[in-house]
């Protein structure tokens, strides 16, 4: 293995892989293949779903998702409290309420009893569903949220990236009401993005078609010509999946199972060099894990720790600030910054670490011992 602790490496916090695939699924687009129409057929045939909506973007696969359930100004929908900004933002659009849940101390997933305590004291006939998002790869505590969501008549939208199980099952397909899924490169410089919405309810599916694209219903003449003629009776939206995007996608989607390998064999290198390092807890493994992230914690002054990795040249990343925190729910809905013990108890610690395909093994071993001597110096 190459020796790379003396040099000056860059490790980014995410790196994009791709290959001829992606050339020949872009070549084939730009030649007029519905690169959409395939990638929506893929995933749906993928988790056994009846329809998949494919969409620009994971918040928008969000957004059509309520669309399509209609939700309304007032109606209450639940989400973990330690969610990425795009959930409750979806929800306050339609002038509806999210009500935050706290999580589960050790895999940050939505913690069942307190998602009961919230029910029971929402309970109402505008609370229509809860997210339930399985972060950084592990899903949440499935069959208990199920148990409890059927026993309140709540719906549940699976909010997860590609490849996540439960029991060896995929999460948000199959026999699910409903799944949203974000297929986006982390970082600002992204190279292509989608979103799909799972479903095998045929309303919410025609629904979420015609949203998609500005609710434009085609009227044709009595005589059947004459396409161009539409009709709108509703607001849509423009969240359509370019060409372009579909086919680039659709490669990086052919990859899903190799990469999801990938990533557990770099978390496993993590796990066993990080395991006894001082002031390092390495991500606690309850349930089937794709470690789309990999989520450490420092047991003291998290921040400085980053500090230090990003100046020796290693990005971090971190999933996420508690959505109770943030400025503008925490002044609409007047909370406290303990009113979510376990979602702030592992804010204060979490710290997300390099993790994609590209990742090689000396670059793993240069960032665990660059941890493990920025450990040993804290007391």
């Amino acid at each position: 293995m190459e020796n790379i602790e003396n040099t000056s490496l860059e490790i980014p916090f995410f790196k994009p892989f791709f290959d001829e695939s992606e050339s020949e699924l872009i070549r084939g687009a730009l030649n007029g293949e519905k690169s959409t129409a395939i990638f929506e057929a893929k995933v749906a045939s993928y988790y056994n779903a009846k329809h998949a909506i494919a969409t620009n973007n994971g918040t928008a696969a969000k957004h059509l998702a309520l669309c399509a359930m209609d939700i309304k100004r007032g109606d209450k929908i639940i989400c973990p409290v330690n969610s990425f900004v795009s959930l409750p933002e979806v929800i306050r659009y339609f002038d509806a309420e999210p009500i935050f849940a706290d999580i589960d101390k050790d895999d940050f997933c939505l913690e069942p009893a307190a998602l009961e305590s919230v029910i029971k004291a929402n309970q109402s006939k505008k609370l229509k569903a809860v997210f339930l998002t399985h972060l950084g790869g592990q899903s949440a505590k499935v069959d208990i949220i199920k148990q409890i969501c059927q026993k309140y008549e709540l719906k549940i939208i699976h909010d997860s990236a590609f490849g996540v199980r439960y029991n060896g099952a995929l999460v948000g397909g199959g026999d699910e009401f409903m799944g949203c899924f974000g297929f986006q490169h982390s970082g600002l410089n992204q190279i292509a993005s989608s979103g799909i919405i799972l479903t095998n309810d045929d309303k919410i599916a025609a629904r979420a078609r015609l949203f998609r694209s500005h609710a434009m219903e085609q009227k044709r003449l009595d005589d059947g010509s004459l396409a161009y003629i539409y009709d709108v009776k509703y607001i849509g939206q423009r969240y359509g999946l370019d060409a372009l995007s579909a086919a680039f996608c659709l490669a990086q989607f052919g990859k899903n199972e190799s990469n999801i390998k990938a990533h557990q064999h770099i978390a496993r290198l993590y796990d066993e060099k990080l395991a006894n390092v001082a002031h390092i807890s390495t991500p606690v493994k309850k349930r089937d894990h794709i470690y789309t992230q990999y989520i450490i914690k420092v047991d003291k002054n998290r921040d400085g720790f980053a500090k230090e990795l990003l100046a020796q040249g290693i990005g971090v990343g971190l999933h996420y600030v508690p959505l109770h925190l943030l400025s503008y729910y925490r002044k609409k809905y007047n909370y406290r910054i303990t009113d979510f013990p376990a979602a702030l108890g592992a804010y204060s610690q979490v710290l997300s670490l390099p993790i994609y395909p590209a990742l090689s093994e000396a670059e793993i071993e240069h960032i665990c011992k660059v941890i493990t001597r920025i450990a040993s110096a804290r007391v």
